[in-house]
């Protein structure tokens, strides 16, 4: 029998033109997470989210699949920057418990610190300021009072921006490392935040480059964990009283869990 334990999962970026992840998803799913105490998904489970009210067939799939599993499995979802006016409505449907952007839980005696991880990239000016405008809970009401077409039309744009925005990144990259560290995490602010929230141990996503990173809190040994993509790979954390370990599996890898 298995040791008790909880999963972590983000950036999923799941799409009707990427079959293949959404595929993946759903045999983690059924093989993983049907043995697992709890789910947490740590944002931008979907490549972009236009409103509950979107009839897009995908989001039924997911949200049939979730609530099966969140009938056996808690699952909990922490929105990100892909997905942050998905609503209670979408939750309800799915089976999900809504967590606040950043939440300190107990994971088998020891306290962590979940979040999405893109609060921690202090450095990327951009975005740090386009991430304070669609927080605005006033904005988000506006955005989701537009006709669904309109709003597919803005994700649209918004998808071809990102793809240039990729592609001008890894040309940035192949010159050197100064914007890698930009939109990486502010080394500063991970300490930071752990102490503030009193906490050795973190867990977040965003950046897509998975690690364990050692650090100190406050004169104390301390650890960052970096959940990956799922563009190539599937990714995932378990946790157990006894064992922290990041797995990777290939999208089309269907063997049964142990």
């Amino acid at each position: 029998m298995s040791e008790q334990h909880t999963l972590f999962i983000a950036d999923l970026h799941l799409a009707a033109d990427r079959p293949d992840i959404t595929a993946a998803f759903l045999r983690f799913l059924r093989q993983h997470a049907v043995k697992a105490d709890a789910l947490y998904i740590l944002g931008d489970l979907f490549e972009v989210w236009i409103g509950d009210d979107n009839p897009e067939p995908l989001l039924d799939t997911v949200a049939t699949a979730l609530a099966t599993l969140s009938a056996q499995v808690p699952v909990y979802f922490i929105h990100g920057n892909r997905d942050f006016v998905l609503r209670q409505g979408y939750a309800n449907r799915a089976g999900m418990q809504l967590l606040p952007q950043q939440q300190v839980i107990d994971l088998y005696g020891t306290p962590t610190l979940i979040m999405h991880g893109d609060s921690l990239c202090t450095l990327d000016i951009a975005y740090q300021k386009f991430r304070k405008w669609w927080n605005q809970p006033w904005w988000q009401w506006l955005l989701l009072k537009t006709p669904v077409s309109f709003r597919q039309g803005i994700a649209a744009k918004a998808r071809r921006k990102s793809a240039m925005h990729k592609a001008r990144y890894a040309s940035q990259q192949q010159q050197g490392q100064q914007q890698q560290q930009i939109m990486d995490v502010t080394p500063d602010e991970v300490p930071k935040v752990m102490a503030e929230a009193g906490v050795l141990k973190l867990i977040h996503g965003h950046t897509h480059r998975p690690a364990i990173h050692q650090l100190e809190v406050n004169g104390q040994a301390a650890e960052r964990y970096v959940l990956g993509d799922w563009y190539t790979q599937s990714s995932y954390l378990k946790v157990s009283a006894s064992q922290w370990q990041l797995y990777f599996n290939a999208l089309t890898d269907d063997t049964p869990a142990a």
